[in-house]
């Protein structure tokens, strides 16, 4: 199970980076632009992405406490993604901060071991049954989150007549 948590988590990364690549060559009005999207811009969507990661990883740390496979995710502390319309300076910034919460997590990943993946991850949202699922399970919700998340951000692309098939799932990076 850890080398699939290790590969979702490689994934991820490369997924976001070409996201971000994509991203990074359109104006910041177009990225800014309201889009009908729940979270209204393509940059609205990277910060979700990036703000949701962070979540998680707090939902982690907080299931494992001190234990060593932590300890990547203590350099997410700095981190913080800004809630409103970015400049392009305030991009540069949210585009290098999800790369370092994917390496992070790429990092913790790599550190995690069965007995990790075991540990209880405390939720409050299914009204208290179950009061928690193990850590891997949280592991493929945060996959799922973002990949539906970058799906989102696919179609505003393909709206705007951008190629970006960068879905398929690239060995390269394993």
């Amino acid at each position: 199970m850890v080398n699939a948590i290790v590969t979702f988590a490689k994934y991820n990364q490369e997924a976001n980076k070409k996201i971000l690549d994509l991203l990074n060559g359109i104006s910041n009005d177009e990225r800014e632009r309201e889009r009908g999207s729940y979270y209204h811009s393509l940059s609205g969507l990277v910060r979700h992405i990036g703000s949701g990661t962070l979540f998680f990883a707090g939902l982690f740390r907080g299931a494992l406490g001190s234990a060593p496979a932590a300890k990547p995710l203590a350099a997410l502390e700095k981190i913080s993604f800004p809630p409103d319309a970015l400049d392009e300076a305030q991009w540069d910034r949210t585009a290098a901060g999800l790369e370092s919460v994917d390496q992070a997590l790429a990092d913790f990943a790599g550190a995690l071991n069965d007995a990790s993946l075991a540990a209880p991850v405390k939720l409050d949202w299914y009204g208290g049954d179950p009061a928690d699922v193990p850590l891997s399970f949280m592991f493929y919700q945060l996959t799922v989150h973002n990949t539906h998340h970058r799906g989102q951000i696919s179609q505003i692309l393909d709206e705007l007549k951008i190629d970006n098939d960068y879905s398929a799932i690239n060995v390269a990076f394993r």
